[in-house]
């Protein structure tokens, strides 16, 4: 198991220009477990993430880990225990799979340091991984989508930190693919006490793999607390504006959220008031 580190966020106020995103926003990530952010388009979820990492400055409040604002914090130290995968990242141009996924061992490099055993090994580890190790020799802007997410997950893996934080890590993947990374962000929290929190679009798998669920509304924690606690119709229609019905998943227990639309209503809710009537 790792050491286990607190990261926390008090009254964070974060913003682009003129424009607020996130405003009084308090966050305590359970650490050891899997947390899922979740919310609308434009909600604040990826700012947050982006804040969490050092990578967005608050305006007001600050982002703590281990009690010392992350801000004021060197960036390589905060680089050996915490890594982000964020959304639509850039790879240099011409840079192969491997050498992409080498990068995640920079902050374990010193000045003078030369490439030891265990950085083969920790890239080899994460290749394996994600299945990207027939990917090694290819460059990185030849794959696909699917595959260029792939890799990216590696080099995080790679990187070898007690925190890890992902920006929709489903993106451009199929189904098969996002149930693969999903099963390898709980293998490696449930092995190594890796504490994950990622954003996620997808309501029914942010539940159904997440410990701990947090829902953003207008730049603030509608809710936070189990899937069970959080995933809730009424949650559901006060974060997306859906109506939805939530019953239990048969697979795994947690909760599973079934939207209802114009053209797909509530049919047994219309067959019990059919037969009221």
């Amino acid at each position: 198991m790792t050491a286990t580190h607190s990261l926390a966020a008090e009254e964070l106020t974060l913003g682009y220009g003129e424009r607020t995103v996130v405003e009084g926003l308090d966050l305590a990530v359970p650490p050891g477990r899997i947390t899922a952010i979740v919310g609308a388009n434009a909600c604040g979820k990826s700012t947050l993430l982006r804040s969490m990492t050092r990578l967005l400055a608050p305006r007001a409040g600050r982002v703590l880990l281990d009690g010392k604002a992350v801000h004021r914090m060197p960036a390589k130290e905060l680089a050996r225990t915490l890594g982000l995968l964020p959304q639509s990242p850039i790879a240099p141009e011409g840079i192969t799979a491997a050498d992409l996924i080498g990068r995640g061992r920079n902050p374990h490099q010193g000045v003078f340091s030369r490439w030891k055993p265990e950085d083969d090994a920790a890239v080899a580890a994460a290749l394996e991984a994600t299945q990207t190790t027939e990917l090694a020799d290819r460059a990185v802007d030849e794959l696909s989508g699917g595959q260029r997410q792939r890799v990216w997950i590696a080099m995080a893996l790679a990187q070898q930190t007690d925190l890890l934080l992902l920006d929709e890590p489903t993106t451009f993947l199929d189904v098969s693919h996002q149930i693969e990374v999903l099963d390898l962000l709980t293998d490696l929290n449930r092995a190594r006490g890796t504490t994950v929190v990622m954003v996620l679009h997808d309501l029914n798998l942010a539940a159904r793999y997440a410990d701990h669920l947090v829902a953003m509304a207008g730049g603030r924690v509608h809710a936070s607390g189990t899937p069970a606690q959080v995933l809730t119709e009424e949650c559901v229609r006060a974060v997306f504006g859906l109506d939805s019905r939530v019953i239990e998943d048969p697979t795994s227990g947690k909760p599973l959220m079934l939207p209802l639309g114009r053209h797909h209503t509530d049919a047994a809710g219309q067959r019990a008031d059919a037969a009221a009537g």
